[in-house]
């Protein structure tokens, strides 16, 4: 390890030495992971001594939970949100947990008429309760999806909903996704080519503030290194978050061609190409996904297919005018009518039954995208049907042979942190797992069919929301666990309900949480498992932690939600509340356009004939196919080893996050990826193996404690920064959402 010697935990009192070789049926295994990123960072130790579920965790975990729900859910509604991530409570509970440890009583406990006691204090504050209390903190900080449905009816559509109704949709929709990690728990944890990249980030900071270091002559130990990028990342932040918001993205064609509308087309990072776009943000650098954690090669197709979409398929759109392209801006997730004008939702929809007005409609105008979001959506079925078929042919016989050992209870293909998990602690019985999913089935039957069917999703539409999560878990799973990129799943439901079930928007929201957040969620919990997997936590515990976490923070969010949405007077009606008044619920407006684009005017008047964009459902087909050629050249040249890493789905589905993402994002991820993953993985691998993670953490905490700083001493106050050019946080293009097309009339755009 760099730096010298370390004492795992943390604990200098500890005299059990960590297990560090195992003895399977009768002969000494190698301590190995197949994964070299694993192997460099994840020591294969562990000390089962450590107690894991103690007081200490429970409380601070459970404090962490609330209040980072409350805190989230009370400030999503404002203007100025507010985000607090779990690695805040990471941080912050290490030096609250060794005070405890250093002032609770020892005195151990019996519980009259049973064996079982416990302590308030057990020993010295350690790992184990760290990670579990970073677990609570993560279930707080995560989100409640169905909150948005509860704002929509209640604010928007302004119509009664039973609170156990909300309450029920709110839990089942976060806990359905247990039956779904369970079912493939073997697979996407046991195995040990299942490794979770961003965990890695995780597994670094716990070993930086627990692990005991030797400074080296001229050198920082990791904590020290921690700390001092910590601060530095805190202390620069301020800049681009409030003095000088213009560094997330900065273009140099546009500061040079100011009043042209094709360079700023080409030249702008948030609205256009990006080429020549920089940002000096870390922000806007790790908004896709952290670039540290995530693999080279994962980074080299996604960047393939940033580069295909934008540069390529994009401009000969565009500029051959595909679908009236040059009616409406080059990249925008806006809907739009035929003169190129934002759609008026209110001049298509029936207010009393919140169906589509059909004369309205005709009378009106389709519903038009910009062509790149409109191609957004053809990769978005491309890249689904290529996860599948990329599955099918580079791990079908894998996941066979790991299926059928999983079922016989045999040990094969288990690494070194398998093997101590193994030998050391008691596996979560597949039975609870099940049990959760069949009790969480039969109360989502009962949101959805009981208290006057409010929710209009029917039950046979729930099942086949869950066949869909179910179907795609795994697929979607194996990519994202051996790339750090998840595949959207929210399109294909909102299409599917929308073809099946038209003209009913609050069906086709809640099918689509129930199909893709119930997905979401479970991948979380999959992931989390690895972390406790890699940290060496009893898998009860992790269950225990993660059950009643979800459980608690959705109430938390529910309650939250249900008490500013009966209290705050006209919430989310920017047009009925009062001047400056802060309960705007910016998230929430999209979310409402969605349910009403999808589930009002729906797929059948977009996708096919009737629509636009009828075309788009051919990337089905050559989403299916693409995967094939790589996978049959990497059979007939396998000396070839670059070919094997050709990842069709990375490809395909590389700007699936745009909008929101830009291509500002996208550039600066690239380069700090290609840095890092490329080369200073080869070059600097000793520095790297010690310090890349550490520094990815550190960078991440840095801005999220700047931000809540931020948030309470100034933003809360609106006290605004000195105004000046570069206060606007945006890259000065405005120019590049300008219409080409002759004789289009929008607002602050030359007519051509």
């Amino acid at each position: 390890m760099a730096g010298g010697e370390s004492v795992f935990n943390g604990d200098e009192s500890a005299e059990k030495k960590p297990h560090t070789n195992l003895e399977i049926e009768g002969g000494e295994e190698e301590n190995d992971c197949p994964i070299e990123q694993v192997r460099l960072t994840v020591p294969p130790t562990d000390d089962p001594s450590l107690p894991a579920l103690t007081f200490r965790t429970w409380f601070l975990g459970l404090s962490s939970c609330v209040m980072l729900a409350f805190v989230n859910q009370f400030f999503g509604y404002r203007q100025n949100s507010l985000y607090i991530s779990a690695v805040t409570a990471q941080i912050v509970s290490l030096p609250v947990g060794k005070f405890m440890a250093k002032v609770l009583p020892t005195t151990t406990f019996t519980v009259p008429f049973t064996s079982w006691s416990f302590s308030f204090n057990p020993g010295p504050f350690n790992l184990k309760e760290h990670v579990l209390i970073t677990i609570f903190a993560s279930c707080g900080s995560s989100g409640v999806y169905a909150v948005g449905i509860v704002t929509i009816v209640k604010a928007f559509y302004h119509r009664q909903l039973h609170p156990f109704a909300a309450w029920l949709l709110a839990q089942t929709t976060q806990m359905l996704g247990y039956g779904w990690a369970g079912v493939f728990r073997k697979i996407l944890v046991d195995s040990p080519y299942m490794w979770w990249p961003e965990n890695m980030i995780a597994v670094s900071l716990f070993r930086a503030l627990h692990e005991k270091e030797v400074r080296p002559k001229g050198g920082l130990t990791r904590l020290q290194f921690f700390l001092v990028v910590f601060i530095s990342s805190f202390a620069y932040y301020i800049v681009p978050a409030y003095f000088a918001p213009s560094l997330s993205s900065i273009s140099v064609i546009c500061l040079i061609f100011k009043d042209s509308i094709f360079p700023q087309q080409l030249g702008s990072g948030l609205h256009g190409m990006g080429i020549g776009s920089f940002a000096l943000d870390w922000a806007t650098t790790s908004f896709i996904g952290n670039p540290i954690s995530t693999p080279g090669f994962a980074i080299i197709n996604s960047l393939i297919g940033f580069f295909l979409v934008m540069y390529v398929m994009t401009p000969l759109t565009y500029f051959n005018n595909v679908y009236n392209a040059k009616t409406y801006p080059i990249f925008s997730s806006h809907t739009f009518d035929s003169h190129g004008h934002p759609y008026n939702i209110s001049r298509v929809l029936n207010a009393e039954t919140f169906s589509l007005d059909m004369a309205g409609y005709q009378g009106y105008s389709k519903l038009y995208l910009s062509v790149f979001f409109a191609f957004t959506y053809g990769l978005g079925f491309a890249s689904l049907a290529a996860t599948i078929t990329h599955v099918a042919l580079y791990h079908g016989k894998t996941i066979c042979s790991l299926w059928s050992k999983a079922k016989t209870n045999l040990s094969g293909n288990m690494d070194v942190h398998a093997r101590l998990m193994k030998r050391n602690y008691e596996t979560v019985p597949n039975w609870w797992f099940y049990s959760i999913l069949g009790v969480v089935f039969c109360l989502s039957l009962w949101a959805c069919e009981g208290f006057g069917k409010q929710l209009q999703l029917p039950w046979w539409g729930l099942i086949m929301a869950c066949v869909m999560a179910l179907f795609f878990t795994l697929p979607i799973g194996i990519i994202q666990a051996t790339t750090n990129q998840q595949i959207g799943l929210n399109i294909i439901t909102e299409m599917v309900i929308g073809y099946v079930y038209p003209g009913r928007p609050l069906a086709n929201v809640a099918f689509k949480t129930y199909g893709y957040i119930s997905m979401v969620q479970a991948l979380g919990f999959l992931s989390d498992f690895k972390l406790g997997h890699y940290m060496k936590i009893p898998p009860k515990s992790m269950f225990i932690v993660q059950l009643v976490g979800t459980v608690v923070a959705s109430s938390v969010y529910f309650s939250t939600s249900w008490w500013l949405l009966t209290t705050v007077e006209h919430i989310c009606d920017t047009s009925l509340l009062p001047d400056g008044s802060p309960w705007t619920c910016p998230g929430d407006d999209v979310f409402y356009n969605a349910s009403i684009i999808w589930g009002v005017i729906g797929p059948l008047r977009m996708f096919t004939g009737q629509g636009v964009y009828g075309a788009m459902n051919w990337w089905f087909l050559a989403g299916a196919v693409a995967p094939i050629p790589a996978y049959l050249l990497g059979r007939k040249y396998p000396e070839k080893k670059w070919i094997q890493l050709i990842n069709v789905p990375l490809i395909l589905g590389a700007t699936m996050t745009m909008p929101p993402a830009r291509a500002v994002n996208f550039i600066m991820w690239g380069v700090a990826g290609i840095y890092f993953n490329i080369y200073v993985f080869r070059v600097h691998k000793k520095w790297w193996a010690s310090h890349a993670y550490v520094l990815a953490a550190a960078l991440n905490a840095g801005i999220a404690f700047l931000g809540v700083f931020i948030y309470f001493t100034l933003q809360s106050k609106d006290i605004a920064g000195p105004r000046w050019w570069g206060l606007d946080a945006d890259d000065h293009c405005k120019l590049a959402t300008c219409p080409t097309a002759p004789g289009i009339k929008v607002p602050d755009c030359p007519v051509l």
